[in-house]
């Protein structure tokens, strides 16, 4: 098995700034923000916190995550949340917990067919509705292939693209009549101003919902995930896995995510900062690859023509402009279809000064290292 596509990106992009040469960054999806001042001061507030705590989380936190959930409609107690080094190892537990094949989108996001891989479960790709599969063909092929779980992200990775309301509620009555546990990837949940349904709101008995702050928060490296459980069986499987396998979250880091759950108002402003920037930065990319505008996050999920496989244009950008990209086939696409995923949260700047005037521009496409960015991506495809 090769490494993550994604951080085989960041590799690359790292390693053309180390040797001076120029990089436009559109291969990894890292929010590209710096970190909240309250947030640096809760995590070093809470440094001297060594112990490893409870495997399922901090009281505190799972508290917090509860009540996060419960604002957006999703009554939990914390009783219901485990907190993890990430929502990666989250998923990998809740896989492993399960039996039959997996329903993915074509595309998704690469590490969800990686880790069914490695529980030896089957996958199915089935065209993608903003980041869901098609309830239709879900439906028809749900028995025959006998399914058992369908993963869905909302708002997706690698389009950019929501479900619409009616989709999450196909889903939902596709999932009771096959029996379907949905594993419901939320993380990008707060960078979407669209209408916004959880497969939860609707089949909580059978949806685990996922989330995190790497994305709204700009958080990855501090790796803290955190998921909702309805099933008593299946959260305690999990906490077993979690016993065994990373023991416990950092406690420094969970003091802080605990704070960043409450949503005081300084962080609410922030997630809508990062929201604004995200989606007018993504907007101006996706009119220079003439494809639409995405629903939330920071992905695009363009058609480039003139080339035999997607991999060949991903290498031409890079040889020839220095832009980075991942082809759709790490995403499971055909790597003939001409898709790339263009990941635009790299572009506002070198330093946490230039990011944060970004923040707070109105306008951050007019910056000069922004527009720099986008100028190199409109010469590229002329």
């Amino acid at each position: 098995m090769a490494v993550s596509a994604t951080l085989a990106a960041n590799d690359v992009i790292a390693r053309r700034r180390t040797e001076g040469l120029p990089v436009v960054p559109l291969g990894f999806g890292e929010a590209g923000l710096p970190v909240h001042p309250m947030l640096t001061a809760a995590l070093g507030e809470a440094a001297g916190s060594a112990g490893y705590g409870p495997v399922a989380g901090i009281p505190e936190l799972r508290e917090a995550a509860a009540g996060y959930w419960s604002r957006r409609g999703l009554p939990t107690s914390p009783a219901q949340v485990v907190a993890a080094p990430g929502s990666k190892p989250l998923l990998w537990a809740i896989l492993g917990a399960r039996r039959g094949g997996v329903a993915l989108p074509r595309p998704s996001w690469v590490s969800y067919a990686a880790q069914a891989a490695m529980h030896g479960l089957d996958t199915v790709r089935i065209r993608s509705l903003g980041g869901v599969p098609d309830p239709a063909e879900l439906d028809a092929v749900a028995a025959a292939l006998r399914l058992s779980t369908v993963i869905v992200t909302l708002p997706d990775n690698p389009t950019g693209r929501l479900a619409s309301p009616a989709v999450i509620r196909e889903l939902c009555e596709v999932a009771e009549r096959r029996d379907l546990l949905i594993i419901s990837d939320e993380i990008y949940r707060d960078l979407t101003d669209a209408e916004f349904l959880s497969p939860a709101e609707l089949v909580p008995h059978r949806t685990v919902v996922t989330s995190g702050l790497s994305k709204s928060l700009a958080l990855g490296g501090w790796r803290l995930g955190v998921a909702r459980f309805t099933d008593d069986h299946l959260r305690d499987t999990v906490v077993d896995t979690a016993s065994e396998v990373w023991s416990a979250p950092s406690r420094p880091v969970q003091h802080a995510a605990a704070l960043a759950f409450t949503e005081p108002p300084a962080l609410v402003e922030r997630v809508a900062q990062s929201r604004k920037l995200h989606l007018a930065v993504a907007a101006a990319v996706a009119q220079l690859f003439d494809t639409p505008t995405p629903d939330g996050a920071f992905y695009l999920y363009p058609h480039v023509p003139g080339f035999r496989t997607d991999r060949e244009l991903a290498d031409h950008l890079l040889a020839r402009n220095g832009i980075v990209v991942l082809p759709g086939a790490e995403f499971g696409d055909d790597p003939s279809a001409g898709m790339i995923r263009v990941a635009t949260s790299q572009l506002y700047g070198d330093t946490d000064a230039q990011k944060e005037q970004a923040l707070r521009s109105d306008n951050p496409t007019a910056l000069p290292w922004i527009a720099a960015h986008l100028d190199r991506i409109r010469d590229a495809l002329r």
